[in-house]
């Protein structure tokens, strides 16, 4: 089992790493070893909770004075084979060969996305990689937790509507023709109401292929387009942040994201501006990181943060404000990491409260269109009762 996480000690005063110009890139030596027939081995899906694992455990054993390549193959031993295992193979490999861990792990840009080797790359330089790797290991539980907190409360709504949306695509396409052929054959008025409902199923079942296949083709249509099309990824993504309930949502989210990555870049005493292109280069949201690259170009031109990060629009005056102050107190990354865990805070909250909300309102939406079927075909069978009555 992995090491429960305690809070790191304070980082020694002048600790601070330069990590160089080589940091808006591949680490310094990368290219060379991959000219000099560095092997890349194809990696599949690692799943995030086995690389926090791993962090944990690297950290405990770094911190108990193991050198990193035993420590490397004693978790590359208790690995079970997939994958990973041969991340770990391929990493105690290129430590044992010379190579830094960090540059090892740039080559598994699957598996260790830039924010993380970077992080490595400057406890190796600040001779704290223990420290470090359990910051991390902080970050990424962090974001594991909130990532299921959402799953885990969009899991009934999701059961929810996927059986509303099988049930009565079921009534519509089988049951409702069987109710359009009694009221013919008694050859009685209908309803509006009832002539809506059998105008729609008799589309359903003629154009069912419209029905079910253009929605299928936009969904992936939008994916294509999100993976490929910059300037659609961006427009989705503004789009995202002007919606009611779902806009200030994703802002917070952007919000929390920005301060949780920069302030723990900065606590591991990477600089300023090489921290925000690793932010730029982390995020996949298209608007943070156009404004996250705006922020950095004022920055290296001397100017402060704050500014910057308040003309871009994504962040409110609270957030500028806290920034401003850590800035002018020297413990910007505190302030930062603050405003992530109230931006965190607040979100998990309103995301709890909004999917309770939206449970009722589904049962609600389903059971009034459920009425409506019902009464729809009920005031025709009542005519035709009546009609057989009078007989």
């Amino acid at each position: 089992m992995a090491k429960r996480i305690q809070r790191a000690a304070p980082r020694p005063a002048g600790a601070a790493v330069a990590i160089g110009p080589s940091s808006a890139g591949a680490p310094a030596g990368a290219s060379a070893a991959a000219a000099a027939g560095g092997k890349r081995r194809r990696t599949g899906r690692v799943p995030r909770g086995m690389v926090t694992d791993f962090t944990i455990q690297l950290a405990t054993l770094s911190e108990a004075g193991i050198p990193i390549v035993k420590s490397l193959s004693i978790l590359e031993g208790q690995t079970r084979p997939g994958p990973f295992k041969g991340v770990l193979q391929d990493l105690a490999e290129d430590v044992a060969a010379g190579t830094p861990l960090s540059e090892a792990m740039s080559k598994h840009e699957r598996v260790f996305d830039r924010f993380y080797w970077n992080m490595v790359r400057a406890g190796e330089a600040g001779g704290v990689l223990d420290r470090v790797l359990y910051r991390l290991a902080q970050f990424l539980e962090r974001a594991a937790m909130i990532q299921a907190r959402i799953r885990n409360a969009t899991i009934y709504p999701a059961v929810v509507a996927t059986v509303a949306v099988a049930v009565v695509s079921a009534v519509i396409v089988w049951v409702i023709p069987k109710f359009h052929e009694i009221f013919t054959s008694f050859n009685i008025e209908l309803p509006t109401m009832t002539q809506i409902l059998l105008d729609t199923s008799g589309a359903v079942v003629r154009w069912w292929y419209l029905f079910f296949g253009l929605p299928v083709a936009a969904f992936v249509g939008h994916l294509v387009l999100m993976g490929r099309n910059r300037a659609y990824r961006y427009r989705i993504h503004k789009l995202q942040l002007t919606l009611p309930l779902i806009g200030p949502l994703a802002g917070q989210a952007l919000t929390a994201t920005f301060a949780r990555t920069f302030g723990t870049l900065i606590q591991a005493g990477v600089p300023h501006l090489d921290a925000l292109g690793i932010v730029r280069d982390a995020t996949s949201n298209e608007v943070l990181l156009e404004g996250v690259e705006s922020i950095r170009r004022t920055v290296r031109e001397g100017e402060g943060i704050s500014r910057p990060m308040g003309e871009t629009g994504l962040f409110d005056d609270l957030v500028t404000n806290m920034v401003d102050v850590g800035e002018a107190t020297g413990e910007l990354d505190k302030m930062l990491l603050k405003v992530a865990d109230s931006y965190e805070t607040a979100l998990e909250r309103k995301i709890d409260a909004l999917f309770k909300l939206l449970e009722p309102a589904l049962l609600i939406l389903v059971a009034g269109f459920v009425g409506f079927i019902v009464v729809s075909l009920f005031l025709p069978l009542m005519t035709i009762m009546s009609q057989v009555g009078n007989i």
